[in-house]
């Protein structure tokens, strides 16, 4: 059935209604101290239980305090507690900055709230109004400035910001990713760095570093896009301008923040993670977390934990680890030992199959590589292959073809006169974890004949010629 006319003109009215009430409040209060008290009802507007109100009422909101920071009428410094106005001797125009300070703290309040609101609209118009007032306070601070490190940024209002979009609760990527654009801010962008890191920390060891799955996944949604820029000359964009040029400001030296984000980074997979969320990083890390890092080589201890999980992940943690070795001069002994151990029969039956051969062949390209190590690896991968089905075969082979041509000292391993029959006793020990000790050197790959000779005839016949 179709609305009445009358209840068409009722909510017509209903929604003129407000916005004449908050229209009129706004203008009272920025034109006449006389109606401070408006103040309260349009605050209350922020609680409404409808959308658009509260929407209408945040931006009013806006207009007012960002008109009152630019006057100068909020408090500066530390706020006196409200009850403590009717005491002491404080002139109309303190009691007034104090009053409207108090007000705008409550505001801010419950717009932080309101982050959290079900609808993203007013999300949006919270979060858009409060990085309006971070501008507003950093050209008109309210606090004294009597300290040098964040000058007159608002690190608190950032703090409290960064609070509520990392939410424990809710997803909020939808809500970061509009926060993302005041990231290429350079101020904000380093506050925001350093107001992570210090959440992460406090929310982690407050839950006792349990795995806190939607926490995380919010802090990988806001610091998985973050760019810094590549030469000081680029930090020119700022949203607080500073009146004169300080060379000792942290947020201004690409140095800097280099170091934040490479603490907030190592803060954040310093905590057990949800298993599904070290591909995630292990798929970025090459291109968008090392080289923005000072030292990447501090990144050892998390691809070393996430090897441990085993799988795709496993391999993933091994070419970051290889990156740094050679990027980055780490030395790390373990690493083919690692690699090596990897090759077990589930290797020809996952779905990342082919990108395991495809790194591997990457990581054994080195023609510096020890014979032994590379036999050892050709033995192996062959001692495999008589379990391989055939479609593993055609990847195999010619990848064991390929590491004989690139690494001719193993040729031994098909030239020796063993290589034609299976011997009785294979010196070669397939369960030794260490490819220095497992005397590949001293077998053949008697396996390969074996797969030619009883198997599968179709798929070999054009592999074993390729063999050098």
């Amino acid at each position: 059935m179709a609305p009445s006319r009358d209840s068409n003109v009722k909510g017509e009215s209903s929604q003129v209604s407000y916005k004449k009430t908050i229209n009129t409040k706004t203008d009272s209060i920025i034109q006449n101290r006389k109606h401070a008290n408006d103040i309260f009802d349009v605050i209350e507007y922020l609680q409404s239980e409808k959308e658009k109100e509260i929407i209408f009422a945040t931006n009013a909101c806006s207009r007012i305090f960002c008109e009152l920071l630019d006057r100068g009428d909020l408090y500066v410094g530390v706020l006196p507690k409200e009850e403590d106005l009717m005491h002491g001797d404080r002139s109309a125009e303190e009691k007034y900055q104090i009053f409207m300070r108090h007000r705008y703290n409550s505001c801010v309040e419950l717009l932080l709230e309101n982050i959290g609101h079900e609808a993203f609209q007013v999300k949006e118009t919270s979060l858009c109004t409060l990085m309006k007032f971070v501008a507003a306070e950093g050209k008109h601070p309210l606090q004294n400035l009597d300290w040098s490190e964040h000058y007159n940024f608002p690190m608190e209002l950032m703090l409290a910001l960064v609070k509520h979009l990392l939410s424990e609760k809710e997803d909020m990527s939808l809500l970061i990713s509009r926060f993302q654009e005041f990231m290429e801010k350079d101020d904000v962008r380093y506050y925001v760095m350093s107001s992570v890191r210090d959440n992460i920390t406090r929310v982690m060891e407050r839950n006792k570093r349990a795995v806190i799955p939607v926490y995380q996944n919010n802090v990988f949604t806001l610091i998985s896009t973050i760019n810094i820029p590549s030469q000081a000359s680029e930090m020119t964009n700022v949203i607080v301008r500073q009146e004169t040029k300080h060379e000792d400001w942290k947020a201004a030296r690409l140095k800097e923040h280099k170091r934040a984000f490479e603490q907030m980074w190592l803060v954040f997979l310093k905590y057990k993670l949800p298993s599904s969320m070290y591909k995630k990083i292990l798929v970025i890390l090459h291109e968008s977390i090392l080289p923005q890092m000072s030292d990447p080589t501090l990144m050892i201890d998390f691809l070393s934990a996430a090897y441990d999980i085993g799988g795709a992940i496993s391999l993933l943690a091994l070419n970051g680890l290889f990156v740094l070795i050679h990027e980055h001069n780490l030395d790390y002994p373990d690493f083919y030992k690692k690699l090596y151990s990897l090759l077990d029969p589930t290797i020809f039956h996952v779905k990342y199959r082919a990108r395991f051969f495809h790194l591997a062949n990457i990581f054994l390209s080195s023609t510096h590589l020890p014979v032994y190590l590379v036999a050892a690896f050709v033995k192996r991968l062959a001692r495999l292959s008589l379990t391989a089905p055939p479609t593993a075969l055609l990847i195999v082979l010619p990848f064991i073809c390929n590491l004989i041509r690139r690494h001719p000292s193993c040729k031994v391993l098909i030239h020796r006169p063993s290589a034609a029959e299976e011997p009785c006793d294979d010196p070669y020990v397939m369960e030794e974890k260490e490819p220095a000790q497992c005397h590949a050197l001293e077998s053949s790959l008697w396996e390969i004949k074996q797969i030619f000779l009883r198997h599968y005839r179709s798929i070999t016949i054009q592999m074993w010629p390729r063999l050098p």
